[in-house]
């Protein structure tokens, strides 16, 4: 049984020393669990494709913390670009600890609801960009695939401790559109990814854990479309900040079952 010292809340979540790469980290939900780790003293590769972005939120996030934040510049989405970021992070660390794939792209809205199927065809059909399609499920799928499978002999290296967090949405799970069937249809094929990785990585006894958290929207530049020039961080409302953390949890049953259920054949 665990002495009290080991139940404390920084020996419990401690990721000190920890080594982790997030794509998309350069601002919204990315950036909140960058800053999360790399101020609790992981060390944080950000990945994105616009570098100055990257080089701002290591500037003004990564002083003063007992962590460290390093930008790395690519596509996570492009075999090449996924191909640099090990190159860059294996000469530099011998494993890797945490990995969340996060980045991902919101296309524009497409009105659904139409008095006739003559004018819902013209509003879906006529406006759909098979090229839209094609990059929100390469960014959404495509991208974590292959992050994953790149970065699983430097998750392996520490056990158990190797995770892989895939940030998929709600809007992969519930069965309508949104008004944005390309996004919710690549969501729901991530989460099904992830069930897929989960499971046949534990099949192989591989020690790696992969799992998925589903937001429903926050405050980021992909949502709000805007976000403040000095850091890069977008409002939430101030009544949305008091109260208890996972204020924004409700009504959900989380299994912690060591992948029984993704075994059993959920």
């Amino acid at each position: 049984m665990s002495n009290n010292a080991d139940l404390q809340l920084g020996q419990v979540f401690n990721v000190k020393d920890k080594v982790a790469l997030v794509t998309g980290g350069g601002s919204g939900i990315g950036l909140m669990i960058t800053q999360a780790l790399a101020v609790n003293g992981a060390k944080v590769y950000i990945v994105g494709r616009t570098e100055e972005k990257l080089e701002k939120v290591a500037e003004v996030h990564g002083k003063d913390i007992a962590g460290e934040i390093i930008p790395l510049q690519g596509d996570a989405a492009s075999k090449e670009g996924v191909r640099k970021f090990v190159r860059e992070v294996e000469s530099r660390e011998k494993y890797l600890d945490i990995l969340v794939n996060n980045a991902g792209i919101a296309p524009g809205k497409t009105e659904t609801k139409h008095d006739t199927p003559e004018a819902m065809r013209e509003h879906l059909l006529d406006p759909t960009s098979v090229d839209e399609w094609t990059s929100v499920y390469t960014t959404h799928v495509v991208g974590p695939f292959m992050m994953t499978t790149a970065f699983l002999p430097y998750l392996q290296i520490h056990g158990y401790s190797g995770t892989v967090i895939n940030i998929t949405s709600i809007s992969g799970l519930v069965k309508i559109s949104q008004d944005h069937y390309s996004y919710n249809a690549s969501k729901t094929a991530q989460i099904h990814l992830n069930r897929m990785l989960s499971s046949e990585i534990a099949q192989m006894g591989f020690k790696i854990c992969v799992n998925s958290i589903a937001p429903d929207v926050f405050p980021s530049e992909m949502t709000t479309g805007e976000s403040r020039n000095d850091n890069q961080k977008s409002e939430i409302p101030k009544e949305h900040k008091e109260g208890l953390p996972c204020q924004y949890l409700n009504g959900q049953t989380i299994p912690v079952d060591g992948d029984y259920l993704i075994q059993a054949g959920q």
